[in-house]
């Protein structure tokens, strides 16, 4: 197990669809600019996955790493950077987010949690590879806690997105917590938990954002 920021998060956090870093991350960017019209279609999750009936097969390194045990992943660290939108009167939205990929730089899941401006919603956005079972949907678990269920929202060209409500209780046991284990169960039946970490979640919540050009210098280095 590695951290190091990667060069995919700034794609998150800009939530630029500008063709840089891995696709996963890029779908995930695009619906967060949505975020008030996401929440409003939680309802009817189904609609939108239906567009790409695993239409895109799973990649392959993924399942063949997990048969043989828990792949190598590499972590990038908690983050938080607050934007505006473009829009005028434009509310601002903090992003903290953990992408976990293997060596090869194949991206294995993204973790946001979304705070919009004035709003009491706050919205906890995990994202997996293509090929993943969309009926099945995905669980998310801190430590041996009780398992939260969410469907998938969407499939864009490299991940599909799954949506929960991060309550304040669901946030508080993050800060409190060791892993997020993110889970899912792709076309074949083969079972996806991903660990992660939450070591650092509490103090980058509770810290400052990170400015867009310091985590530019640090991808640098």
């Amino acid at each position: 197990m590695s951290y190091r920021l990667p060069m995919k998060c700034r794609v998150i956090f800009a939530a630029r669809m500008v063709g840089l870093g891995l696709g996963a991350l890029a779908a995930m960017a695009a619906v967060i600019v949505g975020t008030s019209h996401s929440v409003a279609q939680q309802g009817a999750p189904k609609a939108q996955p239906k567009a790409k009936p695993k239409a895109a097969p799973a990649p392959t390194p993924t399942p063949q790493a997990q048969q043989g045990g828990q792949p190598d992943l590499t972590y990038s660290f908690w983050t938080k950077i607050c934007q505006k939108g473009p829009e005028a009167n434009a509310k601002q939205v903090c992003f903290l987010a953990r992408d976990a990929h293997l060596e090869s730089g194949m991206p294995v899941a993204v973790v946001v949690l979304v705070e919009p401006e004035g709003e009491a919603k706050k919205l906890l956005r995990v994202t997996l590879p293509l090929g993943v079972s969309l009926q099945a949907g995905t669980r998310v678990i801190i430590d041996n806690g009780q398992p939260l269920t969410g469907p998938y929202l969407i499939c864009l060209s490299n991940g599909c997105m799954a949506e929960y409500e991060a309550s304040n209780e669901l946030i508080t046991k993050m800060k409190s917590g060791q892993t997020l284990h993110v889970q899912g169960i792709y076309g074949s039946g083969q079972p996806i938990n991903i660990p992660m970490p939450l070591a650092d979640f509490a103090k980058a919540y509770d810290g400052p954002p990170l400015d867009p050009k310091e985590l530019e210098q640090q991808e640098k280095k």
